[in-house]
């Protein structure tokens, strides 16, 4: 956060301060109290069940200078009818101020994105100050938290953004327009909101759209859906993939005892070989699209390739955990849609080991799909694991598609139980689900 007084903060934000005008704003601003740090800026809002006002007191004792929101507070406050809108008017004007020194990098697509976004950092931080995304903050309010953790100091900045609705990309890049737009691929994440993947494919695209001036589209030479978007542009556009034709290419794919990928990326003028400590072939197609944003960033390939060798991802992506009666966890349970679990299921299976265990729950917003969709899931779970074991009655056509192979358990304890009473040394199981099932829950308990 550049340091700015809550009177030069009212006045870009269209409130009026209640208290101590002069109060410099210098550290991140947050939604949670608890999260603030000295010097830091803490925006409350008024919630169906909570009142973040009546929490800025908290947010004083963990180190927040001052509040913005909609009346004033036990804190200096600059007040304003919407504090989204304020907050999203403040972050657009610190990147403005910023943004001579600053590339500016989104990041979007159906699956991957927050790997994606891990290693892009990875390989922008190697070379210069780099702020990215955390976590899986994308949306309306996460994309300008990130955006006013920028300084001075920054000069990449990555900004994962995610979409339940068509237009909500092109609202994000109304905040800021991105110098390089990478667009992963179209799949069926939030399809019952969407309706159809010409529809997510508009969204993603917009993205696209949203470029500024002479900015670089990164797109997925494998996808028909995105390589399309070039369309959408007059800029430079550059593909990655494992395609012949693909701008950066992942070639040589081979993958070790731990499910660890390792490849060749090549380009027209150099290549590399990459090995990386992440589990799952399918990260060598995200470890391709993080070299050619960076490439477009000014980051030879060779460079990204050394880079992309120490990454590390945001928690329960393929977390891999040595569980204490000799089995092995590999924790994927943030979220899960049909084509990000075929390729968790693949992982699970490149795993040597005794044997492979899929805990598998339900995949949300698939709409009129969805018994279709969890019962192909569970079918192709079959032929990659030895048992699979459908948690909640939503997630009970998974078991169908699995056939003899699968166990249906009523809720997370009880996977618990039977896990601790069946999983043996030399186990490899694999925990994954729509965040709305909290399977996080069964992989804390076993760990």
């Amino acid at each position: 956060m550049i340091p700015l007084s809550l009177g030069e903060i009212a006045e870009v934000v269209g409130g009026t301060v209640k208290g101590d005008s002069s109060v410099t704003v210098t550290a991140p601003t947050v939604l949670d109290g608890r999260q603030a740090e000295p010097g830091g800026f803490f925006v409350a809002f008024t919630g169906e069940h909570v009142d973040g006002h009546d929490y800025a007191a908290q947010a004083g004792r963990a180190g927040a200078v001052a509040v913005l929101g909609s009346r004033p507070t036990a804190l200096p406050t600059v007040v304003v009818e919407e504090p989204q809108a304020g907050l999203q008017l403040l972050a657009a004007h610190v990147v403005a101020r910023l943004r001579d020194g600053l590339t500016v990098v989104g990041l979007t697509g159906s699956q991957g994105k927050t790997s994606t976004k891990d290693l892009l950092a990875a390989v922008l931080s190697s070379t210069a100050p780099t702020i990215a995304t955390t976590g899986s903050l994308n949306n309306e309010l996460g994309v300008p938290l990130t955006m006013l953790r920028a300084d001075a100091a920054t000069r990449f900045l990555v900004l994962e953004m995610g979409a339940r609705h068509i237009g909500d990309i092109a609202a994000l890049t109304r905040l800021v327009a991105p110098d390089i737009a990478v667009v992963l691929n179209v799949g069926q994440a939030h399809l019952g909101e969407f309706g159809s993947r010409a529809a997510i494919a508009r969204t993603k695209g917009e993205l696209v759209q949203g470029l500024a001036p002479g900015g670089t589209a990164v797109l997925n030479h494998d996808d028909p859906r995105v390589v399309a978007m070039r369309s959408l542009t007059d800029g430079p556009v550059l593909t990655f993939g494992r395609a012949d034709h693909a701008d950066v290419q992942a070639i040589d794919l081979t993958v070790d005892r731990l499910g660890r990928p390792s490849c060749t990326l090549r380009t027209a003028d150099a290549s590399a070989p990459c090995a990386l400590p992440l589990v799952g072939a399918h990260q060598a197609l995200n470890a391709s699209a993080a070299a050619a944003a960076g490439l477009a960033a000014g980051v030879p390939v060779d460079v990204a390739a050394t880079a992309l060798a120490t990454a590390s991802l945001s928690k329960w992506r393929m977390e891999p955990r040595d569980l204490a009666g000799g089995a092995t966890l590999l924790n994927d349970s943030y979220n899960a849609n049909p084509d990000s679990t075929r390729a968790a299921l693949d992982a699970l299976a490149a795993v040597e080991g005794g044997r492979r265990i899929a805990v598998l729950g339900e995949m949300l917003e698939l709409g009129d799909d969805t018994e279709a969709e969890h019962h192909a899931v569970g079918a192709y779970a079959a032929s990659r694991a030895d048992m699979v074991v459908a948690v909640g009655d939503a997630a009970r056509s998974i078991a169908d598609g699995a056939g003899e192979r699968s166990v249906v358990l009523a809720d997370n304890d009880a996977a618990v139980d039977w896990l601790r009473g069946h999983l043996t040394a030399g186990d490899v199981v694999l925990v994954k689900a729509s965040r709305g099932a909290r399977l996080d829950e069964v992989a804390a308990a076993l760990a």
